[in-house]
């Protein structure tokens, strides 16, 4: 029997367009849907569809559509655990420092006073602040100095969701004018590329230029053991090359690849169908 996998998405990107190409080729059938306008009521809803993939832009929207089908039986792409996991920048932190796995020294607190404290402990400045939650490098701030501090803080106060009240706040890495992300699936480093800017974030959404990065036995080794201590799944993970070696800076759940297959020359969107293909067939 033909399989059918359901995206899961709140827009069609280049790289849900990708993947619908990659399941053609494999003869596996899609189904598009639209998280917005379904009603999950798990009384009446019909579920047509082998395997969910969450390729949401909305996060919270993703993360629901995830609970549900998993409620219902259908295995989902990432799951819910896994996702959920990731798309927390702390908790995603604490376990890996739990692991033992390198990482950039962090805090998290909720006012200016224990801020001081935390970056002191940290080394002082600068410091990188983060919300919890987000991506695409926006609400990041670079601060430097004291002033700085109480500038951000004072707006994220006022002006931020309840989600902003609370402070991450990383050592800020030096890094060699680039950083890589490293697509991880299932465990196995499929491909690599460096992001380039002369901006300190040097993520594609803000204008980073990529190239291949060549994988290494080190960058395989810290993939692999970042992917089992979140649970695995398809993932793409940050990573900072510094003088005591890679460090893990974030992990995406639901990782953009469009500007990635060129470059590295491997078709990221067939290892995600053969990914969910495997899944299913070890399910049975």
């Amino acid at each position: 029997m033909r399989i059918k996998i359901g995206i899961l998405h709140s827009t069609i990107r280049k790289e849900e367009k990708l993947l619908m190409e990659a399941a053609r080729k494999k003869n596996v059938e899609i189904k598009l849907i639209d998280i917005r306008e379904e009603i999950f009521n798990p009384q009446n809803y019909k579920v047509d569809v082998d395997l969910v993939l969450d390729r949401s832009v909305s996060t919270i929207k993703g993360l629901q559509a995830l609970l549900f089908f998993e409620s219902l039986g259908v295995p989902t792409v990432n799951r819910y655990e896994v996702s959920s996991l990731c798309a927390d920048k702390f908790a995603t932190s604490l376990i890996l420092y739990k692991k033992g796995i390198p990482i950039p020294k962090f805090a998290l607190v909720f006012s200016e006073k224990q801020a001081l404290e935390a970056i002191k402990a940290l080394g002082g400045f600068p410091v990188v602040i983060k919300p919890t939650h987000g991506s695409w490098g926006r609400l990041l701030a670079k601060i430097n100095d004291k002033e700085s501090l109480e500038a951000i803080l004072e707006h994220k106060e006022i002006l931020g969701s309840p989600q902003h009240h609370s402070f991450y706040i990383q050592e800020y890495v030096q890094k060699p004018g680039r950083d890589i992300r490293a697509f991880v699936i299932d465990g196995e480093v499929v491909c690599a590329i460096y992001r380039h800017s002369s901006h300190w974030i040097t993520n594609t959404a803000r204008g980073a230029k990529v190239s291949k990065c060549k994988v290494d036995s080190q960058l395989i080794e810290i993939c692999k053991k970042a992917s089992e201590a979140v649970g695995g799944g398809i993932l793409g993970i940050d990573i900072f090359e510094t003088k005591e070696g890679y460090k893990i800076n974030e992990i995406n759940h639901a990782t953009e690849f469009r500007n990635s297959e060129e470059p590295t020359g491997v078709s990221i969107s067939g290892a995600i169908i053969d990914y969910c293909i495997k899944l299913l067939k070890n399910k049975k």
